[in-house]
């Protein structure tokens, strides 16, 4: 496993790499945005995770999020020294898998990695085109596509369909689909969000919004996709 780390802190930088060698990953450490896309020209395709601070001397870690997410869809991880919601939803936009404040535990980190690449395993093992309906869900590409015209939807309202997805026919609760979201951080997502979100994906899914047949509500219960 390949990871890329982005920290223009050197001693935080060094130590991250200390610990995730120790855990046997390869690493690749850039200190600023310009050589970070030097390295993510070249060796994108072998890198499986990155790990980007969020204020970097020459941009911004969601700068680069964004240009990993339109190239391939990689897990991302941000650390930053801000915790409030609004930078944490913004990022979720962008397509971060992750987000971890600092000053932070290394073994609080390294969890959260081995967390998210387990989803992407998970995902990439299951069958790369799933179709609910006049829907259809490209995992390899990260895409939705609705009567094979591609959705635009950012990474936080395409994880939740593809939660969904992998559980059609199940009814999950808000509490469930909060946990599956964002599974370390699940606090992060709180329940107004969820709500937003599910009302964005029935704007951009179903042919009637206020009458959905693809994200039904169970009254009392949650939500089920499928029968």
């Amino acid at each position: 496993m390949k990871i890329l780390i982005v920290e223009d802190d050197k001693t935080i930088a060094s130590g991250l790499e200390y610990s995730l060698q120790s855990e046997k990953y390869e690493t690749i450490t850039c200190f600023n945005v310009q050589t970070a896309k030097r390295a993510l020209e070249d060796q994108l395709k072998f890198i499986d995770l990155c790990i980007f601070d969020l204020s970097l001397p020459d941009g911004s870690g969601y700068e680069l999020c964004e240009y990993v997410k339109s190239k391939a869809d990689k897990p991302v991880i941000f650390l930053t020294a801000l915790d409030d919601e609004v930078n944490v939803v913004m990022g979720l936009d962008m397509g971060a898998d992750d987000y971890i404040t600092k000053p932070f535990r290394l073994r609080e980190l390294l969890s959260r990695i081995k967390s998210v690449l387990r989803r992407y395993n998970k995902q990439l093992q299951n069958n790369p085109l799933i179709e609910i309906d006049s829907i259809r869900i490209n995992t390899s590409e990260g895409k939705i596509y609705k009567r094979n015209e591609e959705v635009m939807v950012t990474a936080l309202e395409y994880r939740l369909f593809l939660i969904f997805a992998n559980n059609i026919g199940q009814v999950l609760t808000r509490s469930q689909l909060l946990e599956k979201i964002w599974d370390v951080a699940g606090d992060f997502v709180n329940d107004n969000t969820l709500t937003v979100y599910i009302k964005r994906l029935r704007e951009k899914l179903e042919d009637d919004p206020q009458k959905p047949t693809i994200i039904k509500t169970i009254r009392g219960l949650g939500y089920k996709v499928g029968d």
